[in-house]
């Protein structure tokens, strides 16, 4: 469903004849990260328990590139206790975010969707990597003790792409299956708008896109 949903998305910028790049992946370079960032990604990590050294990403996946913008798409399993955590640090002090507001409380008032949605293993308990950083996983769904080391690896990545998009000269555009557009004189949230839009809503959609990289 995700696959789709962007699938969407790059459709919509097809019908206003925006260029755009897609599987855009962009080489980490460690040596932006020593001194501050480091610090930044150390304190994230330990702030989800993460145990031993911090992992960092080799590279950023990126599935649409416009110009110096990433455009990535947030599904349900994005906004939790875990990603309202990461949402908190300092980074987000030290760099400025136009959604990050909006994330924070769609952190708060979506993680029932979550729990809907992320109790499958792979999520729930992610690769070998989550348990290696985060310890092993509780029972789906079971969020007191040590919780989810699937979704905390999912937030500590989420900050890690806000953080080297940003130092390797790209703004990182994120798009929540939870803001509301207006069509058709109604609001309309975007993960609904993306299962069947028509030639309108493609329209209206790719000139909302545009406007968030203004």
């Amino acid at each position: 469903m995700h696959q789709l949903k962007m699938a969407r998305l790059i459709e919509a910028l097809e019908v206003i004849e925006h260029d755009y790049e897609v599987d855009f992946h962009v080489p980490v370079k460690p040596a932006l990260l020593d001194g501050k960032g480091q610090e930044l990604l150390n304190e994230s990590y330990r702030g989800l328990g993460g145990q031993g050294a911090y992992p960092v990403l080799r590279q950023l996946k990126v599935p649409v590139k416009v110009g110096q913008h990433l455009l990535i798409y947030d599904d349900a399993n994005h906004f939790n206790r875990y990603r309202q955590t990461t949402l908190k640090s300092e980074l987000y002090r030290v760099f400025q975010f136009s959604w990050h507001s909006g994330y924070l409380r769609m952190c708060r008032s979506h993680e029932r969707e979550c729990l809907l949605s992320g109790l499958q293993e792979r999520v729930w308990n992610g690769p070998p990597l989550a348990s290696n950083c985060f310890g092993a996983a509780e029972e789906p769904g079971e969020l007191t003790g040590n919780g989810s080391p699937g979704w905390k690896l999912n937030a500590y990545n989420d900050l890690q792409y806000d953080l080297i998009a940003r130092l390797q000269g790209y703004r990182l555009i994120r798009i929540p299956a939870y803001e509301n557009l207006m069509i058709a004189g109604r609001l309309q949230r975007i993960d609904k708008l993306l299962l069947q839009p028509n030639e309108a809503t493609l329209q209206a959609l790719g000139s909302w896109l545009v406007r968030k990289m203004d």
